[in-house]
């Protein structure tokens, strides 16, 4: 049986031979906020398909601060690199929003891509959308400004948690942008002021969407663009991997 009505992308898009493959395998996994998947150089035991929630892929300095490199939540798939034989992780996966979702063992899906070419196509194509993410956020922090920028995530994170108000806090949002946290508040009211968010006590209300499209830079839709190119999903697509209607 398909995973037809699965919330997760890669997993609704599965054929009903690979979903067959894959379901047994699957145990259901919930992940606080702040709750670390894996870090740099840890070999990634587990692949992680999220239902809900946001995980970030960042990278750490040694000066302690850490930058986030891409995004990923019920679009994708955490460690798709992993059963193809990348089970070395190259970044930190920390869950930005509380998440749930399944998880399965890396050694059994990679004994799974060898009996399934379309299963190992999948996660490829995931892979390369993952490192597409990572290049076009890495161009968007070195040249676009703060407030770009921020509008950009703040847009990312609602398309993946699908609600208007996003559990986030200046400290956290600080660290994912890799700013002093002063920075953001100065950049988080100025959106207020204009209308387009409120923040208030560790959580972000989105009130203009359309005005947040205008105030971030062009990444955000390259970004789209990299997902449905690669592994065909829109943020417009509902909870169970179809196109909402119009």
């Amino acid at each position: 049986m398909p995973f037809s009505d699965s919330p997760n992308h890669f997993l609704a898009s599965l054929s009903a031979r690979d979903s067959e493959l894959v379901r047994p395998h699957l145990k259901a996994r919930q992940l606080p906020q702040g709750e670390v998947i894996y870090s740099a150089e840890d070999t990634i035991e587990h692949v992680y398909f999220p239902d809900t929630g946001v995980v970030s892929l960042v990278v750490g300095l040694t000066s302690g601060q850490f930058v986030e490199a891409g995004m990923l939540g019920r679009n994708s798939v955490v460690g798709a690199a992993a059963p193809l034989d990348g089970s070395t992780a190259l970044n930190r996966a920390i869950v930005q929003v509380e998440s749930a979702g399944a998880t399965a063992d890396t050694a059994v899906m990679k004994r799974l891509v060898k009996e399934s070419e379309t299963l190992r196509l999948a996660l490829v194509r995931n892979d390369q959308m993952a490192s597409a993410q990572t290049q076009q956020v890495a161009a968007c922090n070195a040249l676009h400004e703060l407030e770009e920028r921020l509008s950009r995530w703040l847009l990312q994170t609602r398309d993946l948690v699908r609600s208007d108000t996003l559990p986030l806090t200046q400290e956290f949002l600080s660290q994912m942008l890799g700013v002093q946290r002063s920075s953001v508040t100065l950049v988080a009211r100025k959106l207020q002021e204009v209308g387009l968010i409120n923040y208030r006590r560790g959580r972000i209300h989105v009130l203009d969407v359309e005005g947040l499209h205008e105030s971030c830079c062009e990444c955000y839709a390259a970004i789209n663009g990299h997902f449905h190119r690669l592994i065909g999903w829109t943020p417009d697509e509902n909870a169970h991997g179809r196109r909402a209607a119009p």
